[in-house]
């Protein structure tokens, strides 16, 4: 893929959720939340200050991350769907 997201947005592929509860129990696709866990698929070099710095993002390829619910804007890639988001939607890396 060809893509590569500008100053501070990323390319986020998201993470599917289980489909059985902890109790065994199977979930409907009509009942799922979408989940709000990713992978960073590609980075934007970063945003620019007010004195025309360059602002290096904190995340890189290959984070898993946490993001808000309603967060970025759904495209579809090489027949994937894919979320594109502004670094400051993210809410924290998982180690």
């Amino acid at each position: 893929m060809a893509f590569r997201p500008l100053h501070d947005r990323v390319l986020v592929r998201r993470i599917e959720a289980d489909e059985k509860t902890a109790g065994g129990i199977i979930i409907p696709d009509s009942a799922k939340e979408k989940p709000s866990e990713g992978e960073i698929i590609a980075v934007g070099e970063g945003a620019y200050n007010e004195d025309g710095d360059r602002i290096k993002p904190d995340v890189k390829t290959g984070d898993r991350i946490l993001f808000g619910k309603w967060s970025g804007t759904e495209v579809k890639l090489d027949g994937e769907d894919l979320l594109i988001m502004k670094e400051s939607d993210i809410m924290g890396i998982i180690s």
